[in-house]
């Protein structure tokens, strides 16, 4: 009779404390599996030139961003006037890749006209394959990827002032005295 007391006592108490321990976590930090594996291969054409196809390896040698975007996304309006003070100001210390995602190119150069583009390209991923290959979970999400094309660093939601000042910025720093 015991039993049937404690057994769900013991249930409750177990799941108080998985609570009280994920309450305690920050929920923009979402563990990525591919930090320090390799960038996942593409091959996609470029938002401004469909007939140039860009992939990682024209990217190896050197470190970048890739900043998963779209047009219709409100958090990336958020986000864009950073990106364009990263991308095209005296600021610029890195080449910055669009990956325009699950988007349309009529709405995606509008955006990039009219608010102006941080890129030095943007390529297409109208399905989201590349994407998933990534692990987006949705937009915004950047990448750091240093010089061998190894994913150092994700970024899930904006990039804000304070996040390009204390964490991606210092680490792309390091990675190109590397």
């Amino acid at each position: 009779m015991k039993l049937k007391y404690i057994v769900p006592l013991v249930l409750f108490l177990a799941l108080v404390i998985f609570f009280v321990v994920g309450l305690g976590r920050d929920p923009r930090e979402v563990p990525s599996p591919l930090i320090d594996k390799p960038a996942p291969e593409f091959a996609l054409p470029r938002l401004d030139d469909p007939s140039k196809v860009v992939s990682k390896k024209d990217m190896l040698g050197q470190v970048w961003l890739m900043n998963v975007w779209s047009s219709w996304c409100g958090s990336c309006k958020y986000e864009h006037p950073n990106l364009v003070k990263i991308g095209k100001s005296g600021q610029k210390v890195l080449p910055i890749v669009g990956l325009n995602y699950k988007d349309t190119d009529g709405a995606a150069v509008r955006t990039l006209r009219t608010t102006g583009d941080p890129y030095d390209f943007s390529v297409k991923d109208p399905t989201g394959e590349i994407g998933i290959e990534f692990g987006v979970y949705g937009v915004p999400e950047t990448f750091v990827i240093d010089k061998k094309g190894v994913i150092r660093y994700k970024q899930i939601g904006p990039i804000t002032d304070e996040v390009w000042e204390k964490t991606m910025y210092p680490l792309i720093k390091k990675l190109k005295a590397e």
